[in-house]
C-alpha cells in the first residue's frame, strides 16, 4: 500500500494538466530524504544543452548563460548541470549540442562513477527526451535523431531495475543530481537531492516514487539547480555541460502583464 501511494504521488506530479511552456518544479520528501524535482515536456518546451558560448569559452555558471539568453530576448526557465567534465570543463563522455558532436561516445568501463557500467546518454530529440544505455544508444544512434546528447554515468535505473552495483548499506553520501524519462519520452524529470544521499537511495527515488523506467546520474560533487519556482539559483564550482529550458522573454512578459 505504501508503494502504491508513493507511485500515485509521483504520477500526479508528472501528469497534472500543464500550461503551455510551463516547467513544473516541486520539493518532495521520501524515507527521510529531501529532493527537488522539475518535470519538463520536450514537446512543449525548448529543452537544450549548453556548454560553450559563441566565443568558445565554457559558460560555467547559470548567470553567464542567463546573460547570453537575455541578449537574445530570451530567458532561462530551468537549468541543471548535465554531465561530468574535465578540469577544462570539456565533457568526459559523448556530447552533442544542436546537432554538432563535440565529444565521441566512450563505451568502455573506467574509473569513477562515469565508468561504472552500464552508463548512459541523455538524448533530446524533437518532441522527445530519453535516457538510453550507452551501448543501446550506439546501436540506434542514427534513428534516435538526438539534437542534443550528454553521456554520463552510471545509469540509475535500467528498464525499471536499479543499477546492479548499488548497495542498500552504502555509506557514501553526496548531494546528487540526475534525470529520468518516461516510457514514451514525453517527460524528462530532473532531480537534485537537498541532503546527502547514497546512490541506492537516489536511484530508488526515481524508480519507486517517480515510476521512471530509465534514469541517469549526472553528478555528485557538482550538483546545481536553477529553478525560479523553488527560489533556487545555485552557485559554486564552475560547471561543464548545462541542460536548460529557454523561453521567449517578450512572450513571458506579455503573459505576466495579462494576468494583472
Amino acid at each position: 500500500m505504501w508503494r502504491a501511494g508513493l507511485l500515485l504521488l509521483g504520477l500526479t506530479m508528472l501528469w497534472l494538466p500543464r500550461a503551455a511552456g510551463a516547467v513544473e518544479c516541486r520539493n518532495q520528501e521520501w524515507q527521510g530524504n529531501r529532493y527537488s524535482v522539475c518535470a519538463v515536456a520536450p514537446a512543449q518546451e525548448d529543452l537544450r544543452l549548453f556548454l560553450y558560448d559563441p566565443g568558445g569559452s565554457p559558460y560555467g555558471d547559470f548567470s553567464a548563460l542567463e546573460a547570453r539568453l537575455a541578449a537574445r530576448g530570451q530567458r532561462l526557465a530551468f537549468a541543471m548541470n548535465a554531465g561530468m567534465y574535465h578540469d577544462s570543463r570539456a565533457p568526459v563522455g559523448h556530447y552533442v549540442e544542436d546537432g554538432q558532436e563535440i565529444m565521441r561516445v566512450i563505451p568502455n568501463a573506467g574509473p569513477g562513477n562515469f565508468g561504472l557500467l552500464p552508463n548512459g546518454v541523455f538524448c533530446i530529440s524533437p518532441r522527445r527526451a530519453r535516457v538510453i544505455e550507452t551501448l543501446d544508444y550506439q546501436a540506434r544512434r542514427d534513428s534516435l535523431n538526438c539534437r542534443h546528447a550528454s553521456q554520463s554515468g552510471p545509469m540509475l535505473v535500467i528498464d525499471g531495475k536499479l543499477h546492479p552495483r548499488f548497495l542498500p548499506e552504502s555509506t557514501s553520501r553526496y548531494i546528487r543530481n540526475g534525470v529520468g524519462t518516461t516510457r514514451d519520452g514525453d517527460r524528462a524529470v530532473f532531480v537534485i537531492s537537498r541532503n546527502a544521499v547514497t546512490l541506492h537511495e537516489f536511484a530508488s527515488f526515481f524508480r519507486d516514487v517517480l515510476d521512471l523506467p530509465q534514469a541517469l546520474y549526472f553528478d555528485g560533487n557538482v550538483s546545481r539547480l536553477y529553478a525560479p519556482q523553488l527560489s533556487r539559483d545555485d552557485w559554486g564550482r564552475p560547471m561543464g555541460p548545462i541542460v536548460g529550458v529557454v523561453e521567449d522573454g517578450a512572450a513571458e512578459q506579455s503573459a505576466a502583464l495579462g494576468k494583472r
